[in-house]
């Protein structure tokens, strides 16, 4: 029978070869001739095409077609059913050509390149790598693998990372593997371009005890050393560039020493084929390796035209009697082919579903600028055959991607023991502060103060003071089990103590506000009395609305742990490390919508403190006599907290300064309201003494006493000036009457002559008393009679006090006078 064999330039020999070696074994095809009719497409499809219209359209017959390259396989393999034709390949791998639906009649002796791939994740397995990096040349064979690669490593659990591929220069894709850590790295490509390849893996030192390079195993044993115009690199870069690599190929002979249907051993056969080359080199003697499933191509061949005999005898026919419209004999072909199985100088020759070989692959490794044997898998029994002697660059093989080691970053002890002891000795303070102040409750100047409220304040800055041990508490010191427990006492103790600490000032300040900065017409009608079950209800209420707030937040979203990363850090050492550093945090799902609602409320209350503070500046007050003292202690609280808050917050990542902010300005608040509050009034009672008495207290010089006699002075100057508005109005009504009194008087002097001349005859005798009812005011006026109930009493004597000749001035009013008016 002929067999037409449009196959490639490096194919053609090794077929040759076997076909020779088959004539040998006459004995095995009898009754027929078996005839190689072979051309040359040197791989071009387009040059297989033409070769095989010519096969098909000149004599003889053509029963068998046997492509070698997977270009060429898949052009002929695909247009092969149209004549019925079976189609035989020892060379193609391509994992495209396993489709039955488009490759109807096709069978290969050489595996498809996909059998590579179980054996790849078994060492990625094996070498505990779980990401990868592929580059691959731009065709359909290398895309098809790698496309069954990423399938099969995704099932195993393995990442590929970086997926780059090139079609002429791949110098760009070489660089982006550099650029994106990739150290375990599949390369597929043809053996030309793996030279290009690993010249621009020299350039970018993509190689040595960091890096390990996969590739396939039928390049030529000297591949790196073949010098390349197409490169511009020495044998010696490629020699350093490719050292230490591992490739996997399939097996083409049989390692064991087993005898199949040839009668020969692989050993024999390997012999055999070296005497044929007549002293040629083997690496240089195109398809050298693909020898031996050349050979046993052929001899399924034969084995399977041997299969037909029979069933076509039965039949009737027989395979002289194919032609291209003939099913049946094709079909008998097609069946005897799938159901092949003998043991051939290649390994045992199966053929799958899909028409392609079953086989073992065999992994080696470049040591030392040759190719090792490190071991050898079967796919389908999923056995590794391990010899154990991979040599490796460094100490063993290498991670597959840089090694991220996390470290957490803690707070300085030192400065966290610095601010403890601060914060101690506030605390210290402020029970010292507290102790006093309830000890001289009784006292009378200490009852002025309201002492409760100064006793919350101090309460308040101790708890403010407790919080700094919880904000200084991280994962050094506890599990992250219980760094929540943590989160929230510091939550808690900053709240409720800024409330009590800052919230019994401000009720200070808001009632000597309320009661003591009105205007002065509605003074009198709006002052009350100072009731201090008001001052306790207004803490109260600052306190409910923090405790609310803060139960709420913890029910709603309750503060846990988060961790920030940071950039990655390299150590000084000369490792294949990175430092990632790691942060942890209190948090919540929505942490900025909680800080914003109350840095916001706390804010609103810190700056209605300082206005507060401002207003009452110049105000004087025994009820509330410290409140000077307090408005002092709300600026710097104010100041300070609205500083730190802020801060804090931009130095969050930083945990050292945002430490020392917050808990210094905690310390510093607290110890400047103790100081302020509660220092004053020790000195005063240690210097001037608990025992004195309200007269000595009144009389010497201090600040409340002081306080108190501006205010009395400045109550009398007001009432002085009421007095003399009252004094002139008075004046001027009675320099009013005697003018009128005056009128009158001269009235009746003149009408007294004229009346006497008249009736002097008859007038009785005149009398030195004036007629009373001539005295009488003019309707509307008051009676000028000496009576007190007509005038103020004040006024009765007023011919003493203010003479008739001038008014009394304003000036001429004496303090001393003042309290006869209300006599």
């Amino acid at each position: 029978m002929s067999g037409g064999w449009p196959g490639g330039q490096a194919c053609m020999p090794s077929a040759q070869m076997a076909l020779d070696l088959v004539n040998n074994r006459s004995d095995i095809l009898p009754d027929y001739e078996l005839e190689l009719i072979h051309y040359d497409s040197m791989c071009d499809p387009g040059e297989a095409t033409k070769l095989l219209y010519d096969l098909l359209y000149t004599e003889p017959i053509k029963i068998v077609l046997m492509p070698g390259c997977s270009g060429v396989s898949t052009l002929v393999a695909e247009a092969a059913r149209m004549w019925n034709l079976i189609v035989l390949s020892y060379g193609s791998s391509s994992p495209a050509l396993s489709n039955r639906q488009r490759f109807p009649t096709f069978f290969r002796t050489h595996p498809s390149a996909t059998l590579h791939n179980p054996t790849r994740v078994q060492l990625f397995q094996k070498w505990k790598w779980t990401r990868i990096a592929t580059i691959q040349q731009t065709t359909e064979v290398f895309t098809s693998t790698l496309d069954d690669l990423e399938q099969r490593t995704k099932e195993a659990g393995i990442e590929i990372s970086v997926r780059q591929s090139f079609l002429t220069d791949p110098a760009v894709a070489v660089k982006n593997l550099k650029r994106q850590d990739a150290r375990i790295i599949v390369g597929l490509f043809y053996e030309t371009e793996a030279r290009k390849v690993f010249c621009e893996v020299f350039k970018e030192k993509l190689y040595g005890k960091k890096y390990v390079w996969f590739l396939i195993g039928w390049y030529a044993d000297n591949w790196f050393k073949i010098k390349d115009p197409a490169i511009n690199c020495t044998v010696e870069n490629m020699t350093e560039a490719v050292e230490g690599h591992v490739t996997t190929e399939i097996v083409m002979l049989n390692p064991e020493t087993v005898r199949g249907v040839s009668n020969m051993t692989s050993q024999e056969f390997l012999a055999a084929l070296m005497s044929r080359l007549g002293g040629k080199n083997p690496e240089e003697t195109g398809g050298f390796q693909e020898a031996p499933l050349a050979y046993d191509a052929v001899w399924a061949l034969a084995l399977a035209l041997n299969k037909t005999v029979a069933p076509l005898k039965a039949k009737g026919r027989r395979l002289e009697d194919f032609n291209y419209n003939n099913h049946d004999i094709t079909s008998e072909i097609y069946r005897a082919l799938n159901t092949s199985s003998f043991e051939g100088v290649s390994g045992q020759v199966v053929f799958d579903a899909q028409g392609s070989r079953m086989a073992m692959t065999l992994i080696e490794q470049l040591q030392g600028g040759s190719y090792k044997k490190i071991g050898y898998y079967d796919s389908s029994q999923k056995n590794l055959s391990w010899f154990g002697n991979d040599v490796w660059i460094g100490a063993g093989p290498p991670a597959d991607r840089t090694v991220v080691i996390e470290e957490y970053r803690f707070l300085s002890q030192k400065l966290f023991a610095a601010v403890s002891v601060f914060a101690g000795l506030g605390i210290l303070l402020g029970i010292v502060c507290l102790t006093f102040n309830i000890y001289n409750g009784s006292v009378r100047y200490i009852q002025n103060s309201q002492p409760y409220l100064n006793n919350m304040t101090a309460v308040g800055c101790m708890m403010a003071l407790a919080a700094v041990f919880p904000l200084g508490i991280d994962g050094h010191h506890v599990h992250r089990s219980q760094f929540p427990v943590v989160c929230q006492f510091r939550l808690w103790l900053l709240g409720l103590g800024f409330s009590l600490a800052y919230g019994s000032m401000f009720t200070k300040i808001w009632w000597v506000h309320t009661l003591f900065t009105k205007k002065e017409e509605k003074k009198e009608k709006k002052k009350q009395h100072l009731e201090p079950w008001k001052l306790y209800a207004t803490v109260g209420v600052l306190l409910a609305i923090d405790f609310l707030s803060l139960m709420i937040w913890q029910i709603v979203d309750p503060l846990h742990i988060t961790v920030e990363k940071f950039t990655k850090e390299a150590p000084k050492e000369d490792l294949d490390v990175l430092i990632q550093p790691l942060l942890e945090h209190c948090s919540s799902e929505k942490m900025n919508t909680w800080l914003g609602v109350v840095y916001g409320y706390k804010g609103l209350l810190l700056l209605l403190g300082i206005f507060l503070a401002y207003e009452t500046k110049s105000v004087s007050t025994e009820k509330i006599n410290d409140h000077r003292a307090v408005g002092m202690a709300i600026y710097n609280v104010a100041v300070l907290c609205l500083i730190t808050a802020p801060v804090t917050m931009i130095l969050s990542s930083q945990q050292d300064a945002s430490f020392a902010f917050a808990s210094l300005a905690v310390v510093f608040s607290a110890y400047i309201t103790l100081v302020v509050l509660f220092v004053p009034k020790m000195r005063r009672l240690i210097t001037r003494g608990e025992w004195q008495s309200e007269q000595q207290d009144t009389l010497k010089t201090g600040s409340s006493t002081n306080n108190n006699d501006e205010e009395k002075s400045r109550q009398l100057e007001r009432e002085n000036r009421e007095l003399q508005k009252i004094i002139q109005e008075k004046e001027e009504r009675v320099s009013a009457l005697r003018n009128q009194l005056a009128e009158r008087q001269a009235l009746r002097n003149r009408r007294r002559p004229s009346t006497g001349q008249n009736q002097n005859h008859n007038a009785p005798p005149p009398s030195s008393q004036p007629d009373p009812k001539s005295l009488l005011p003019p309707p509307g006026y008051p009676n000028p009679s000496t009576d007190n109930h007509s005038l103020p009493p004040s006024f009765s004597n007023s011919s003493n006090l203010y003479p008739a000749d001038s008014k009394m001035s304003r000036n001429h009013c004496h303090n001393s006078q003042i309290p006869l008016l209300y006599k």
